[in-house]
């Protein structure tokens, strides 16, 4: 119970002075998430108070299974993105079923997650690279801020793609309302100089009360300035979502790649919080889970999908979080404004609440390591540029596939071309070290080969590391009697690998060279045992390091009885 429960160990352990950090944090979060919420759940193309649904349930939910103390579970500007834009592409008809498709993602995302989790299937998220993460953050949150220019800008835009978005825009520069701009712009400016006196401000609720109170004390809605109007009272009644059996097929990809980047959010956050507080407490397994039932009870409660939010956690961390009672006290603050502070948010100015996602996002674009890979790592931004590129102008869903399919290519490119070194002894050492790093000090030898290759032998490298050794023993000439293997960085070899290694055997015979194997780990050396490469080479021929064997043949060192038992058996 306690593996699934994880508020079964930490709050029978609860000190009192935990309290004032909890509370101190939970009132800052929830303040920070009723503005948020409202805003994200836009940007997904719902009403505004379904952002305070899912602010609720999820919270609750991870606060009594998530093993992390201090994440903060919610809407999120990603998900609410690829809601927009993977509903957007299906045939929908009216807010009400795009509403219940919305909800219904929640149910399916948080089936995929809790099935992953008791599957032990966490490592999948292993599969999405941080160049395929930056790219495709950065181009997300310019998505995200171009989303939003209809509402800074007063205009009507029907599309969520990047270019009809800008071609619209363009096409209404003289029905822009300057009243809305001037508004989202003042947001941004008071948020910015606010967080200049004090990074502890709750800027956004800040500027949502002075924004509610201009249009409620002010007539500039009789200039089209455009409010958030009126908002259900009231906590959110059970409900059982719709199934679009029709749609599955459709929603299937989108629901997958939703629930492993929220899974990648908790999991890269989590991590961040560890190194911060000196502990290892997130467990990725239970994680999954607890992320999957929050996002499939909240699917009753008319929750869209929901994970972790980068800028809440940090507030919740830096205010004095120390448990989940943090979360508690958040979502409680939530369920009070749903009960009884709805009414007061119908003069919100929806600029404002743009103005509140367009700051946001400026957390998400990361130019720092993209100039990092350009100078050291080209193929990595390569990487990076091409997922951001076909985010931005192609799609979400497009971005994050295709960005993991061409980092699993260049993953197969790199292993099968890896690092093979020809090694030399250096002067005066037992070391065998690459000859074109210690040029100087090497003993050039004519009569004796050393390679080593730096990777596993499979299908995919086999016909390289043939091709590579036949170079380096061509260029050694008519005096070459020897080549040793060091085989110290291969941890595996394959059927294919296998066949490559006994055709190099006989072939070298032929030839009247002798091959020797040195430094094999000991599933190397077991499968060289069980495939019979061991009997074909000769037992004798195996040696624990490199300088045994050229001991062996210069006849300095006889091999002992150890070391002839150690050679002629598998370990």
């Amino acid at each position: 119970m306690k593996a699934y429960f994880p508020i079964l160990t930490w709050l029978p352990r609860y000190k009192r002075t935990y309290l004032s950090g909890d509370i101190s944090a939970g009132l800052t979060v929830g303040i920070m998430l009723i503005p948020q919420g409202m805003a994200y759940a836009m940007i997904a193309g719902l009403p505004p108070v379904y952002g305070l649904y899912a602010a609720l349930i999820p919270q609750i939910i991870y606060a009594i299974m998530g093993t992390s103390r201090q994440i903060a579970i919610g809407p999120v500007a990603m998900d609410s993105l690829l809601i927009a834009s993977g509903l957007g592409a299906l045939s929908i008809s009216g807010i009400e079923n795009y509403i219940a498709m919305a909800i219904f993602l929640s149910l399916f995302i948080g089936t995929i997650q809790v099935l992953l989790g008791f599957l032990k299937m966490g490592f999948l998220v292993n599969f999405l690279s941080r160049p395929v993460i930056s790219g495709f953050t950065s181009a997300a949150a310019l998505i995200i801020g171009i989303s939003q220019l209809k509402h800074l800008l007063g205009i009507s835009i029907s599309s969520n793609k990047t270019l009809p978005i800008l071609k619209q825009t363009f096409s209404q520069l003289d029905q822009i309302n300057p009243l809305a701009v001037v508004v989202g712009l003042s947001g941004i400016g008071i948020m910015l100089l606010l967080k200049r006196i004090h990074s502890q401000i709750p800027t956004a609720i800040v500027v949502v009360i002075l924004g509610i109170a201009l249009a409620y004390f002010t007539p500039i809605t009789d200039y089209g300035l455009q409010l958030v109007g009126k908002i259900p009272e009231g906590l959110p009644g059970f409900q059982v979502p719709e199934i679009p059996w029709s749609e599955l097929g459709q929603l299937f990809t989108l629901a997958l790649a939703m629930a492993l980047i929220a899974f990648m959010e908790v999991v890269s956050i989590g991590k961040a919080l560890e190194e911060k507080v000196k502990t290892s407490r997130l467990v990725p397994n239970q994680e999954l889970i607890a992320l999957g039932t929050g996002n499939i009870v909240g699917s009753f409660f008319q929750c869209y999908p929901t994970t972790a939010g980068f800028s809440r956690t940090a507030v919740n961390f830096q205010a004095g979080a120390k448990t989940g009672v943090a979360a508690l006290i958040s979502a409680a603050l939530v369920g009070l404004t749903l009960l009884f502070l709805t009414p007061v948010f119908y003069y919100l100015p929806n600029a404002i609440l743009a103005s509140i996602i367009m700051l946001a996002i400026t957390s998400l674009i990361d130019l720092k390591y993209p100039k990092e890979l350009y100078k050291n790592q080209k193929d990595e931004f390569a990487l990076l540029i091409v997922t951001f590129l076909i985010t931005l102008f192609v799609g979400i869903q497009e971005g994050i596939i295709l960005g993991v399919l061409f980092s699993l290519l260049l993953m197969v490119y790199r292993t099968s071309k890896p690092h093979m070194a020809v090694l030399g002894q250096i002067k005066g050492t037992t070391y065998f070290k690459n000859v074109n790093r210690f040029a100087t000090d090497i003993i050039e030898r004519k009569d004796i080969l050393v390679v080593r290759f730096d990777a596993q032998l499979f299908f995919g490298n086999k016909d390289y590391f043939y091709s590579e050794l036949n170079k380096h023993i061509m260029s050694k000439g008519p005096q070459l009697k020897t080549v040793i293997i060091n085989a110290e960085a291969i941890n595996y070899i394959d059927s294919s690998a296998i066949y490559i290694l006994k055709h190099l055997i006989l072939e070298l015979r032929e030839k009247d060279i002798q091959l020797m194997i040195a430094a094999a780990t000991g599933p190397t050396r077991d499968i060289l045992f069980k495939t019979g490469v061991t009997e074909m080479l000769g037992p004798e021929n195996l040696f624990v390091r490199v300088v045994e064997a050229v001991e062996f043949i210069d006849g300095i060192h006889p091999r002992t009885e150890i070391e002839d038992r150690v050679s002629r058996q598998s370990f």
